[in-house]
């Protein structure tokens, strides 16, 4: 058996992109970064995120039943560490927009991802919630990466 600390040394030898998920729940944006992000399916499109039951975001998308997925870019390394903080305001002004299905979608981004809550599943001290893509926008740029325990760039 291995314990945690080797599991995290293990698990960090794989790169990831890096994302902040969103949602909002009486007019209150909440969002956090999150690393544990796939697809799931292109028919119907589904993906997955995986949110531990302590983040105050947990609720927000169990009650709101929808969240959004901002693929961060390469430059955006602040925003990531702003939504992984304990900071109370993560949202500044001007540095997010509502879209058209009540999400907050983050500027700058390589590409936003809406979504419905299609069904959760436990993950031990997460919850797995499985989105049906509603919406999707792409832009130009390159990804900010998260390996071995820090941020890096392509090339």
């Amino acid at each position: 058996m291995i314990d945690q600390s080797r599991f995290r040394q293990v698990m960090g030898r794989f790169p990831s992109g890096v994302t902040v998920v969103t949602s909002v729940y009486e007019g209150r944006p909440a969002g956090l970064t999150v690393s544990s992000f796939t697809s799931l399916s292109l028919n119907p499109m589904l993906v997955l995120v995986s949110i531990d039951h302590r983040a105050g975001s947990h609720a927000v998308i169990s009650t709101s039943g929808r969240y959004a997925v901002n693929i961060l870019a390469e430059d955006q390394e602040y925003i990531s560490r702003r939504f992984a903080s304990e900071e109370a305001e993560k949202f500044t002004s001007g540095t997010f927009d509502i879209s058209p299905n009540g999400l907050p979608l983050l500027r700058g981004v390589l590409a936003h991802i809406e979504c419905d809550v299609h069904s959760t599943l436990p993950g031990g001290d997460h919850t797995i919630f499985i989105g049906e893509v509603i919406a999707a926008q792409c832009y130009e740029g390159n990804p900010l990466l998260y390996y071995r325990s820090g941020y890096h760039r392509l090339g």
